[in-house]
């Protein structure tokens, strides 16, 4: 038991050595921010989303207000449109910003935080950010529609028909395929831009956890 204990510390201090950069893209309603801050905790290291991207540009010396209006939607036709046919300024709309200045300004957030070492990124297009790092572990994960209908529901304990909530996952999962193929030139979701793409339909959060941990063993071994 204690060589079985003391080969689990080594990995572990293996895969800290690594300053792994895990980011997960996710479908809606799959589980990506339980996934990631699960692993987070289990590796101890930090957990950034949306929400958490924005206190940490405040901390890094970039404007935090910038990335709360940051949403993984494409940007406005029309606003594209006007840049690209007018040369229209990045600041107009009584002052919003143009949401390919807002992308750059977390893209640069983003950056800051994958040189501070290890961390757990969800979404926001960070495997293609971080694509040079390596380093970078990038995780897709998905689920049946049914599934993450339940879950949705489950989770936000909405009044919503069985119906209208699956309106809104696809919906959803339509805005952030535009958004990181808009931004990235990639496919979202296909497979050859990640290292792992599993299914939370076929197995648990936790389940999927060890088999990321499994991994990341087998990466700290080769490096």
């Amino acid at each position: 038991m204690r060589t079985e204990s003391f080969g689990i510390l080594l990995l572990y201090k293996n895969m800290c050595k690594s300053n792994f950069v895990i980011v997960i893209g996710r479908q809606y309603g799959s589980g990506g921010r339980e996934l990631g801050k699960r692993l987070a905790e289990r590796l101890s290291i930090p957990y950034y989303d949306k929400e958490l991207l924005s206190e940490a540009a405040t901390r890094l010396g970039f404007r935090a207000d910038l990335l709360e209006k940051a949403d993984e939607k494409p940007p406005s036709p029309l606003r594209s449109m006007l840049g690209a046919s007018l040369g229209v300024p990045t600041w107009f709309n009584g002052g919003a910003m143009h949401e390919d200045a807002i992308y750059q300004v977390q893209s640069d957030v983003i950056r800051a935080i994958i040189k501070e070492g290890a961390c757990v990124i969800v979404g926001r297009t960070a495997d293609y950010i971080a694509r040079e790092n390596p380093n970078l572990v990038s995780i897709f994960l998905h689920a049946d529609i049914e599934d993450r209908v339940d879950k949705v529901t489950q989770r936000e304990q909405c009044n919503l028909s069985r119906q209208a909530v699956r309106e809104r996952i696809l919906r959803s999962d339509a805005g952030r395929r535009e958004y990181y193929d808009n931004y990235t030139g990639r496919n979202w979701g296909h497979a050859d831009n990640y290292h792992l793409t599993i299914s939370s339909s076929r197995l648990s959060i936790p389940e999927i956890e060890e088999l990321i941990i499994s991994y990341l063993n087998a990466r700290s071994a080769h490096t």
